[in-house]
């Protein structure tokens, strides 16, 4: 394999690994923030319990998260020289961004968030907790708002500087909105809640299988299906929005989607499932629904889609992972809105946690957004090719022209072993830290129950009812 090739395989293998930790810790501080606010509210120990529980397993997570993020970075400027003089000025704002709105309020209380259990007050430490969500929604927000001016730039100009070009920042809200950023950022953020209900539900449905801190897990898997149901609908929603917007931003992307091949005098149809084949320009063992896609693009079910034969062969992405890996995503999404209804409607009658078969189908179900979200950036990112920057900067033309095959290679390997090793580190903690369980304190007597004793201890002691007696 060329350098090209190797770098990008490097990339993918770095951000795959990473994008294990980052939409976890964001489903997860979402989780941490209802079940503390549920604690705020009822005063019931057990929300306590559980919430000290998913703040340790959040901690690790969020560990792995940084540690595998920093190999990025170094990337760009290893693998991606040409593309980091291009992209520097809107990358850098962006990362500069992230670090003042995000990791400022990610590092400032995450101490507290951690260990500040019996040191401040329940109020105190749902602001921290609070504030560390909100961090990692918004380090989510300026990554996505870099990446999503890759696949729409926009507010920069282009100059040229000792010999070579580069993108300038001319409006830095055009860069902040350009049209991409929010259907990818709310597509993107909702998919990492579903993550996180769904570890939750897991947890939770092994907990009630083997009877074990019963009362906790089902008040944390009823939290998090009623946040998964209502995160499952939502992304059906930013999901046709994200689509629509492909449609006219990145056409030759969402025809790639679609296997569109050839743009239709009419309606455009829409593949459910089946196999493109880009020698033969069609897509094999096929089920469509006739004029669908027009109609969910223009609502007009007669008005045609651009199909891939309106750009050159070189201007096309590989359609057949990116036709795949959009249509399984789309089909897990539909998945998860029915499995959460349907749970949702056993939770209403009272008879969930009975269900073992469910149950155990939760236990293993994790997987399936995880699955979702890589498979949504594989997607995204195959599908913008052959741009690194979507109509400017061609991915083979943005790799270091210094850095050879070999020394790619190399590195790949040993990114390879070293995320092995992690992996398998995290596995085993998460493992032991789920096996632990959470900490079963019990319920502190309420103030009215100590009234209520001296209340009767006077009356004990009171001559009148030592006489009645």
């Amino acid at each position: 394999m060329d350098a090209v090739t190797l770098s990008r395989l490097q990339f993918a293998l770095t951000v795959a690994f990473h994008y294990i930790f980052v939409p976890l810790s964001i489903g997860l501080g979402a989780i941490m923030v209802i079940v503390e606010a549920m604690y705020l509210k009822t005063r019931l120990k057990v929300y306590e319990n559980m919430a000290r529980f998913w703040t340790r397993i959040f901690a690790v997570t969020f560990a792995m998260g940084v540690a595998s993020g920093i190999v990025m970075e170094f990337q760009f400027g290893t693998n991606w020289a040409t593309y980091s003089r291009f992209v520097g000025d809107v990358f850098g704002s962006a990362l500069a961004a992230e670090g003042i709105f995000a990791f400022f309020l990610e590092s400032g209380f995450l101490a507290v968030l951690v260990f500040g259990w019996d040191r401040v007050s329940p109020r105190v430490h749902f602001f921290a907790t609070l504030m560390v969500c909100l961090g990692s929604i918004f380090s989510a927000v300026w990554i996505i708002v870099a990446n999503s001016w890759q696949q729409t730039p926009a507010g920069f100009h282009i100059v040229e500087h000792m010999g070579e070009q580069r993108a300038e920042i001319t409006n830095f809200w055009e860069v902040v909105f350009n049209p991409s950023s929010v259907n990818r950022l709310t597509h993107t953020v909702i998919g990492a809640f579903l993550l996180g209900a769904f570890f939750v539900m897991s947890v939770c449905a092994y907990y009630i299988l083997k009877n074990r801190h019963v009362d906790g897990a089902k008040r944390s898997f009823t939290i998090a299906l009623v946040f998964a149901t209502v995160m499952a609908i939502a992304q059906l929603l930013t999901g046709h929005s994200s689509a629509r917007q492909v449609a006219f931003t990145q056409p030759a992307k969402l025809a790639a989607f679609e296997g569109l091949f050839k743009t239709p005098e009419g309606g455009a149809p829409l593949y459910l499932f089946g196999h493109p084949d880009s020698v033969r320009e069609e897509v094999r063992f096929g089920v469509q629904i006739p004029k669908a896609l027009s109609i969910l693009v223009h609502g007009d079910p007669n008005k045609p889609v651009t199909g891939l034969d309106k750009f050159k062969p070189e201007d096309r992405p590989p359609v057949a992972i990116t036709f795949h890996s959009y249509h399984i995503m789309v089909g897990l999404g539909m998945l998860f809105i029915a499995v959460t209804l349907y749970a949702s409607f056993l939770r209403w009658r009272g008879t969930l946690f009975e269900k073992r078969w469910l149950m155990w189908f939760f236990v293993f179900a994790v997987a399936l957004p995880y699955i979702a979200n890589q498979l949504g950036w594989i997607a995204a990112e195959v599908g913008r090719q052959p741009w690194v920057v979507y109509g400017l900067l061609r991915t083979a033309d943005a790799v270091s022209k210094s850095v050879s095959a070999s020394e790619v290679a190399a590195s790949i390997v040993m990114f390879s072993v070293i995320y092995i090793l992690l992996f398998i580190i995290w596995i085993y903690v998460m493992n032991d830290k789920i096996q632990h369980g959470p900490d079963e304190v019990p319920e502190a007597p309420e103030k009215t129950e100590v009234k209520e004793l001296l209340g009767t201890a006077a009356e004990i002691k009171s001559p009148a009812s030592l006489e009645n007696a």
